[in-house]
């Protein structure tokens, strides 16, 4: 039997190292000497008094983002000792912009893979940047007003460089928090793939069945089925579980190498046998519907079923429900005492040509499908009547077994659908 993928690839929580700055634009614009003495010079107060800044920002947080509300309620002091760490490299680069850019960005980048663990909006950080950023420049102007109002028109010559450093730690801590944000998803579609592999494979611990019911929405308790898509291009497998399944009943697909596995809610009734259409969209897939089980627990039992079901199947493709071909599945699942069985029924007849032996092995099967009824045989197979009864006598002088006898019946029938199931 097929074995469930189960990936073993370690999971990563952490982006990568802190992408280089982007080339081609100058830390900061060529402007005067008497600009730059003016910037510094506000700059440096600013950095005195940090702290106060730090929580004019966490308050204007609190007042416009929900989940920065939320975080000074469960850890204030971490969040507030990040704003401030945030602001105090964002002035530093004021100061020293060469000698503090790496700092600031290797800050920011932590920012963004914290908040992205923490699930916080990747447009509440933005927002959260652009609010300092203001900040800045709002203490700047407010700083050379007080000091030196007549100083105002220089700060125009480096509000581009505030900005774009603004904008340069938006973009660094987007690109964090997206990174983060797929390791995240791929944990969690793993884990998923995990969880459903091992219902499948039947070796779920008891301990996680309650994880796999809440990442597969399905419940631990109730009544399921296992359905088998094999064959076909991906499309027509599509198709198939749209057919496979009925509307608004819970199912979770699990894709193999080969096979598809659906792990279906059936509810108070039983999975119906799918009609698939020789020349339709589904048109060379195979289907298996295995048996109902009781409980997630159990999952691994109908995915066994369902397993068998799909070896049923006609290899042109087509559906089978395991309660209907209940006989055939005793031979799949005991082949060699199938081959045994048709051996011992059949094997008479291997002194005969092959041709020979097809017509009566064709006849004998067209004679059981139309439930013995010789006239319905003879017209399935375009011949007369007699000619159907003469080949079932003839069958039976050479096995010297009786298709009024039942027991004989049942071990032809059998034998036929071995030969069938196992012929290689």
């Amino acid at each position: 039997m097929q074995q469930a993928l189960r990936p073993r690839t370690a999971t990563r929580l952490r982006p990568t190292a802190v992408p280089p700055p982007r080339a081609g634009r100058p830390v900061r614009s060529l402007i005067d000497a008497d600009a730059i003495r003016v910037l510094h010079r506000a700059a440096r107060v600013l950095q005195a008094a940090l702290p106060d800044l730090t929580d004019r920002l966490v308050a204007v947080l609190q007042e416009e983002e929900a989940c920065y509300r939320s975080a000074m309620e469960t850890e204030p002091v971490a969040t507030w000792q990040e704003v401030h760490r945030s602001l105090g490299h964002s002035i530093a680069s004021l100061l020293d912009p060469r000698g503090a850019r790496d700092g600031a960005r290797r800050c920011t980048w932590k920012i963004g893979a914290r908040r992205a663990e923490q699930g916080i909006p990747l447009d509440a950080l933005l927002h959260a940047f652009r609010l300092g950023g203001s900040l800045v420049w709002q203490g700047l102007v407010e700083e050379t007003s007080r000091a030196a109002p007549e100083d105002i028109r220089l700060l125009v010559h480096v509000a581009s460089d505030v900005w774009n450093f603004v904008d340069e730690h938006c973009s660094l801590v987007a690109e964090s928090y997206r990174q983060v944000e797929r390791q995240l998803a791929w944990r969690r579609e793993n884990r998923v793939r995990v969880l459903a592999a091992a219902l499948l494979d039947g070796t779920s611990r008891i301990a996680d069945l309650p994880e796999a019911a809440e990442v597969l929405d399905l419940p631990e308790s109730g009544r399921y089925a296992v359905v088998a898509v094999a064959g076909g291009h991906p499309a027509q497998c599509a198709d198939a579980r749209a057919a496979a399944v009925p509307p608004g009943l819970p199912v979770h697909w699990y894709s193999g190498a080969d096979v598809d596995h659906g792990i279906v809610l059936v509810g108070d009734g039983d999975l119906p046998e799918p009609v698939i259409e020789p020349t339709g969209p589904t048109a060379g897939v195979r289907i298996g519907i295995g048996g109902v089980v009781e409980g997630l627990a159990a999952v691994g039992d109908a995915r066994r079923l369902a397993d068998t079901a799909l070896t049923i199947c006609p290899p042109e493709g087509g559906a089978v429900r395991l309660a209907d071909h209940l006989p055939a599945a005793l031979i799949v699942t005991s082949p060699e005492l199938g081959a045994a069985l048709s051996h011992r029924v059949l094997g008479p007849l291997a002194q005969l040509d092959p041709a020979d032996r097809e017509v009566l092995l064709d006849t004998l099967a067209a004679w059981l499908a139309c439930d013995g009824s010789a006239q319905r045989a003879a017209r399935r197979l375009y011949c007369h009547r007699n000619t159907v009864l003469n080949r079932l006598r003839r069958f039976e002088q050479l096995t010297d077994r009786s298709l009024a006898r039942p027991a004989d019946l049942a071990e032809i029938t059998l034998a036929l659908t071995a030969r069938r199931l196992l012929r290689p």
